[in-house]
C-alpha cells in the first residue's frame, strides 16, 4: 500500500483485527506517534475538560505500552538498581513518617475531583430526548412542499379511544324506589350525577333549567317509553353521586408506585400515538385522545347544554395519511376504521362528526408545530402589510361615513368599528343551535344604549354590551366625542350620528347594519388589500397597541434603572391593554380570590415585622438594652409533621380496601394541614434570629423586608390587575411573538419571563430576531 493513503482507504475489517491485537498495532505505529503518547503521558489528565483529549484516546485504541517498559530498554541494569534503590529510600521514608505519606496521597485524589461534575449531569427521560430531537428541524429553513399542499408523506399511528365503560352496580332512585339500569342507562345516569350542583352550569338560575331539560330529553330516549322513569323531578342521583365523591377519596390514597405506573401508561400512549412522521421529521401530535362521551356543556347560555355526547367509535374516524404509508392498526378489539383518505393538501389527521352540533372533529398537529408556526407567521406577516396601507383603508372608510347611500354608510361604519374598536365581524346563527354570540355586523338596538347616564346635552356616549365570542360578556362606554375618537380626523362624533341613524325607527330586535352582512364586509376588503379580512384588523390593532405601549415605557425617564422584574410589570400593563382592547376576559376563580386573600394576609406579616426589626434596630442604637425576641424552636413541630407525613405514606401502601384507602386519604390531608401551618409558623418568626444578632445583622435584614415587601406589592398588583383579563389569549393568538422577543433583547429581560415554555416552543421561529427589530410592513416581504 502506498503510504501516502489514508486511513479511510483501509478496509474497516482491518481495522477490527487491529484492535483485536494491540502488540500488532504498537510495533506498526510511527515513531513520532509513540513520541507523542509518552509525552501525553507526563501532562496532567484533563479528559474531563477537553473533548478533544477523549477524540485522540479513540484514535489510538491499541496505544504503546506503558513508558517505564519502553526506557527500560536503552539500559536496563542501571535503571534496575537505581529503582531498587529508590525503593527502598522510600520504604524507609515511610516508616520514619508515617503522617506526611497520605497527605500526599490526599492531595493527588483531589486533583482527580472533576469526575464529579459528570455524573452530575441531568439525566434526560425520553420525551424530552425527543422533544430536543424534534428541535433540530428548522422549518423556516426548509424547503416547502409544492404548491398547493401542505406535506409530501405523512405517517401516524391513528387516535386513542378511551376505555369502555365499567359499571359501578349503585342505583339511582325514582319516586323514592330504587330503579334497576342497563349499563348504557346507567352511565347516561352518571354524567348528570357527576356535574356539581353549584357549578356554572346547575348553579346558575338560568342555564339549569336548560341543562335539566336537554339531558333528560336525552335520557328518556335512552331509557325507552316503557320505562317506569318519567319525570325529571321525582330522579334522585344522590346514590350515584356520593358514590362518585367517595371514589375520588379513594384515589387520593395513590401511592407514589401506583402514581408512577399511571404516569408510564400514559406515556406509552403518547409515545404510541403523540408523534407523527412529516416528511421525514417528527412532529407532534395535539389532540390524540378522542373526547370520551359525557354531557355537553358548551359555554355560557349555550341551548344545547346537558345533551349527552355519544361514545365515538373507530367506524366513525377517518384517517388521512400518504400512500405510501402504512395503515396503523385499530386497537379496539372488533372495529376498523371508517375511511382512509390521501389528501396532502388539508393538515389534519383524522377526522370523525360529533352528535350534538353535527360539526366535523379533527385530530391535528400540536401548537408547536410547523404546520402552525407557517400559519403564525403568514397571519403576523400579513398583518404587518397594514401598516403600509392602514391611511389609505381608514382615508377611504372616512370619506364614506357621510355617504348618501345608506349601505355605503353602513359599511363605512362597521370598518371603522372594527378598526378603532376590535370588534369581532359576528354573522348570522341560529340560536337554537348555537349561543346567541355578537359581532359587528350581527349587532341589534337592544346591544346600544345611547346616553347610559342621562346627562343630556350634547353627550356623544353609548354603551354597548352583547355576549361575544365563548360567550363572553362585552361591555363598555364608549364616548365618541372625547379626543380618542375625535382627534386627528377620527371623526367619532359622526359615527355616533350614523348609529343614531341605523337606530331609528327600529325594533329592538332589529339589526344595526340591517344592509350589511359579514360577507359583503369581508368582499369589500379583499378589494383595498389582498387577504384583508377582519380578523388581520385586530391582529394588527393587537400587534401595534403592543408595540406602542412597549416603547413609551421605553421612552420613560428613569427606565433604565428598573429591575428585570419591573419591566416584567410594564410588559404586563402593555399586554392588558392589547387584552381589554380585544375583550379577552376570563371569570375570576375561587382558587384565584382565595390566593389573593392569602397575599395580601402575608404582606401585612411582612410589614409588620419590618416594623419589629426597625425597633429592634432603635433600641440598638439608643443603648437600650431590651430583650430581642428569638426564633422559637420548632424542632417538636417538625418531628411532629414528619412522622404524619410518613404514617400516611405508610398507610397508603398497606391499604387495600376502600376503607382502609379512605382512612389513609384523610390521614394525608391532615398531615398535610400539619406541615401548612408549620410553614406559617415559620413565617411569622422568619425576621427572627436564633441568637442575637449584631446590629449590621438587623440593618441588612430590614432592607431584605423591603426588598421583599415591594416584590409581593408587585405580584398582588399583578394578579390583582390581570385577575378578570385573559393576557394567553393575547400573547398566544394575536400580538406578533416577535414584538416581545426584541423587546426582551433590548431590555436584558429574560424571555421566560415573558413567555412560557409552550409558548417559547410555538414561537420557536420567531426567537432570533435583533432587538432592533420593529413591526412594520418591511416584514411582511418575508413571505
Amino acid at each position: 500500500m502506498d503510504s501516502s493513503s489514508s486511513d479511510d482507504d483501509v478496509p474497516l475489517a482491518r481495522f477490527k483485527k487491529a484492535a483485536a491485537k494491540p502488540d500488532k498495532a504498537v510495533s506498526s505505529a510511527p515513531a513520532a506517534a509513540k513520541k507523542k503518547t509518552a509525552a501525553a503521558k507526563k501532562r496532567p489528565n484533563y479528559k474531563e475538560d477537553s473533548d478533544e483529549d477523549d477524540d485522540d484516546d479513540e484514535d489510538y485504541a491499541s496505544s504503546p505500552a506503558p513508558p517505564k517498559k519502553k526506557k527500560r530498554s536503552s539500559s536496563a541494569s542501571t535503571s534496575t538498581a537505581a529503582s531498587t534503590k529508590k525503593k527502598k529510600a522510600t520504604a524507609t521514608t515511610t516508616k520514619k513518617s508515617t503522617k506526611k505519606t497520605p497527605v500526599k496521597k490526599d492531595i493527588g485524589k483531589k486533583k482527580a475531583a472533576p469526575k464529579k461534575e459528570v455524573k452530575g449531569l441531568k439525566q434526560l427521560d425520553k420525551s424530552e430526548r425527543i422533544s430536543h430531537a424534534m428541535q433540530a428541524y428548522l422549518w423556516w429553513n426548509a424547503d416547502d412542499p409544492p404548491k398547493g399542499q401542505q406535506w409530501c408523506k405523512m405517517e401516524h399511528a391513528g387516535v386513542s379511544f378511551p376505555e369502555g365503560y365499567e359499571p359501578h352496580g349503585v342505583k339511582m332512585r325514582y319516586d323514592g324506589k330504587e330503579v334497576d339500569l342497563t349499563p348504557v342507562e346507567e352511565e347516561a345516569a352518571t354524567f348528570f350525577a357527576a356535574m356539581d350542583p353549584d357549578g356554572m352550569h346547575l348553579g346558575n338560575s338560568k342555564t339549569a333549567p336548560i341543562f335539566k331539560k336537554n339531558f333528560f330529553t336525552d335520557f328518556k330516549a335512552i331509557l325507552g317509553k316503557n320505562h317506569v322513569i318519567k319525570d325529571f323531578k321525582k330522579c334522585d342521583f344522590a346514590p350515584i353521586t356520593a358514590h362518585l365523591n367517595e371514589q375520588k377519596i379513594v384515589r387520593k390514597a395513590i401511592t407514589d408506585a401506583e402514581r408512577k405506573q399511571n404516569k408510564n401508561v400514559k406515556n406509552t400512549a403518547m409515545f404510541k400515538f403523540g408523534y407523527a412522521l412529516v416528511d421525514g421529521h417528527l412532529e407532534k401530535v395535539g389532540n390524540y385522545n378522542m373526547e370520551p362521551p359525557g354531557a355537553f356543556r358548551g359555554r355560557g347560555e349555550h341551548p344545547k347544554m346537558g345533551k349527552l355526547k355519544q361514545r365515538v367509535d373507530p367506524e366513525q374516524v377517518m384517517l388521512n395519511l400518504s400512500e405510501c404509508a402504512a395503515v396503523p392498526m385499530c386497537h379496539v378489539p372488533g372495529h376498523a376504521w371508517g375511511d382512509i383518505r390521501h389528501n396532502p393538501t388539508v393538515q389534519w389527521l383524522c377526522s370523525w362528526t360529533e352528535n350534538i352540533n353535527g360539526q366535523s372533529k379533527y385530530m391535528q398537529l400540536a401548537a408547536q408545530s410547523s404546520f402552525k408556526g407557517k400559519s403564525d407567521r403568514s397571519k403576523y406577516n400579513k398583518a404587518a402589510r397594514l401598516c403600509g396601507n392602514i391611511d389609505k383603508i381608514r382615508k377611504d372608510y372616512k370619506k364614506n361615513l357621510t355617504s348618501k347611500s345608506n349601505e355605503t354608510r353602513q359599511l363605512a361604519t362597521a370598518m371603522w368599528v372594527i378598526d378603532r374598536l376590535a370588534l369581532r365581524v359576528g354573522g348570522e346563527k341560529d340560536t337554537e343551535e348555537e349561543a346567541d354570540t355578537v359581532g359587528c355586523c350581527s349587532l341589534r338596538v337592544e346591544h346600544l344604549k345611547f346616553d347610559p347616564n342621562d346627562e343630556g346635552g350634547d353627550n356623544k356616549e353609548i354603551e354597548l354590551e352583547f355576549l361575544g365570542k365563548d360567550s363572553m360578556l362585552f361591555k363598555q362606554t364608549i364616548d365618541f366625542g372625547s379626543a380618542l375618537y375625535t382627534e386627528n380626523n377620527g371623526m367619532g362624533e359622526q359615527v355616533y350620528e350614523n348609529f343614531k341613524r341605523f337606530c331609528k325607527k327600529k325594533k329592538v330586535t332589529d339589526d344595526v347594519f340591517s344592509d350589511l352582512t359579514p360577507t359583503i364586509l369581508n368582499n369589500h376588503l379583499k378589494t383595498i388589500m389582498d387577504g384583508l379580512s377582519a380578523k388581520v384588523f385586530r391582529t394588527y390593532n393587537a400587534s401595534k397597541t403592543l408595540q406602542d405601549e412597549l416603547m413609551k415605557t421605553e421612552e420613560a425617564k428613569g427606565w433604565k434603572r428598573l429591575t428585570a422584574a419591573e419591566k416584567v410589570v410594564e410588559y404586563n400593563n402593555a399586554n392588558r391593554e392589547v387584552a381589554i382592547l380585544c375583550n379577552h376576559q376570563k371569570t375570576v376563580s375561587k382558587a384565584q380570590e382565595a390566593t389573593l386573600d392569602t397575599l395580601g394576609e402575608k404582606l401585612e406579616t411582612l410589614k409588620t415585622q419590618k416594623k419589629e426589626l426597625k425597633k429592634i434596630l432603635e433600641n440598638m442604637t439608643n443603648g437600650k438594652k431590651k430583650k430581642i425576641p428569638l426564633k422559637k424552636n420548632i424542632k417538636e413541630e417538625q418531628e411532629k409533621v414528619a412522622k404524619a407525613l410518613e404514617k400516611a405514606k405508610s398507610m397508603k401502601e398497606k391499604a387495600k380496601t376502600k376503607e382502609e384507602k379512605i382512612a389513609a386519604t384523610e390521614q394525608d390531608e391532615k398531615a398535610k394541614q400539619m406541615r401548612k401551618e408549620l410553614g406559617e409558623l415559620k413565617f411569622t418568626q422568619n425576621h427572627l434570629w436564633e441568637k442575637e444578632p449584631s446590629k449590621d445583622q438587623v440593618v441588612k435584614k430590614i432592607e431584605n423586608w423591603k426588598e421583599k415587601i415591594k416584590k409581593m406589592e408587585l405580584n398582588i398588583k399583578h394578579k390583582d390587575d390581570n385577575k378578570e383579563v385573559a393576557l394567553g389569549t393575547s400573547k398566544l393568538n394575536y400580538m406578533d411573538p416577535r414584538i416581545s422577543v426584541a423587546w426582551c433583547k433590548r431590555n436584558d429581560v429574560p424571555i421566560e419571563k415573558v413567555f412560557s415554555k409552550t409558548m417559547r416552543d410555538k414561537f420557536n421561529w420567531a426567537m432570533a430576531v435583533p432587538p432592533e427589530w420593529l413591526f412594520n410592513e418591511e416584514i411582511a416581504k418575508q413571505g
